[in-house]
């Protein structure tokens, strides 16, 4: 296991006696890590960044970077001391310097300053944009500068806020892509604030899901998607319905059949089924109470949206060449090719990581 470079130890805030914005959260980032910190809006994730950073002080716990107490009851060190940069969405790159300037800011104005600002250039690719201002540069561009000058302090860590929000869809995808793979190459440790949880499966080594101020679950994109511990986490990670049923000898019942999938819970318990698009198949049959109410096309594949005997909505992914009009009665079933997630009053329940 590498050395821990953030330690946070039931850590808390509240502003102005209201609601906590963060709650008793405990979490470790490894060195050479990436942390996806996810949530909604007014969940704690960017409260709880700033408490890093050391622009905002808990109410309770603890913060240690590499294994020094920067915040508790007591300790407070400023954020100038703490060795952490930060990279924002608006980028905050000084109109008035080029790129080259705008990383060297802060830095000592010697030869080997230089040499470590023309390294980081390189490093991003931008090292033949250096004496451009930032209104020469792309939102791609200015976004590496932003990066580069981050890292040119060799900070311990580095925060992100939401840092690719301002970009359109295409770039936002190619510049997540880059600045993971240069956060990777050089070994540096980092925590990502996102409420995109596409960009979160995709940055972080590990995500660490907020919810209300409190950490709902911590664990890698795999884990998080496919082995939710909350309803929440099923629910906020996306394309999730549910589905009630009760447990009996066989499985759990649904009422589009039977899920052979054991639990803990006795025979006759109410639970949920978290179903996921490519968990439904259908197939039209006159007679079924089940129809299709809708089709969306999104270009390699078809979501079709279907009304069961009880009126609830579920949803189903099918290839872009099979079109089945709304209004058409069908028969539907649960074919997942792996256990689900199950819940009991919220929280998971059961041993849902294997195939059946």
């Amino acid at each position: 296991m590498n050395p821990i470079t953030v330690e946070i130890s039931h850590l808390s805030k509240s502003f102005n006696g209201t609601a906590p914005a963060v709650h008793d959260v405990s979490l470790t980032v490894q060195k050479g890590e990436i942390l996806a910190l996810l949530g909604p809006s007014g969940c704690g994730k960017t409260t709880t960044l700033r408490m890093i950073a050391g622009f905002e002080r808990p109410n309770g716990g603890t913060i240690r970077i590499e294994g020094r107490l920067v915040a508790n009851g007591t300790t407070f060190v400023p954020p100038e001391k703490r060795g952490v940069s930060l990279v924002f969405q608006e980028h905050a790159l000084f109109p008035h310097l080029t790129a080259f300037e705008n990383v060297q800011f802060g830095l000592k104005n010697d030869e080997e300053s230089r040499k470590q600002v023309a390294f980081y250039l390189r490093l991003v690719g931008l090292e033949h944009l250096a004496d451009r201002y930032p209104h020469e540069l792309s939102g791609g561009e200015r976004q590496r500068v932003a990066l580069a000058r981050a890292m040119a302090p060799q900070p311990v860590l580095i925060l992100f806020d939401e840092p690719f929000s301002n970009l359109d869809a295409d770039r936002r995808t190619r510049i997540r892509e880059e600045v993971r793979a240069i956060l990777k190459a050089s070994g540096s440790t980092a925590i990502f604030v996102t409420h995109d949880q596409e960009e979160a499966l995709f940055m972080g080594d590990r995500l660490a899901v907020l919810n209300g101020g409190r950490l709902e679950q911590v664990g890698t994109p795999e884990a998080i998607f496919h082995s939710p511990a909350t309803r929440f986490v099923a629910e906020f990670m996306g394309n999730t319905d549910f589905l009630p049923g009760e447990v009996t000898e066989g499985g759990i019942l649904t009422e589009i059949g039977v899920l052979p999938q054991p639990t803990s819970l006795p025979v006759g318990t109410p639970v949920e089924i978290a179903i996921r698009f490519d968990d439904v198949m259908f197939e039209p049959a006159s007679g079924e109470k089940s129809i299709v109410l809708a089709r969306y096309f999104k270009g390699a594949y078809n979501i079709y949206r279907l009304k069961l005997p009880s009126g609830r909505l579920i949803h189903a992914m099918q290839p872009h060449t099979r079109q089945i009009r709304p209004g058409t009665p069908v028969r539907v079933s649960l074919e997942p090719g792996h256990a689900l997630a199950c819940f009991f009053e919220g929280r998971a329940v059961g041993d849902y990581s294997g195939a059946f």
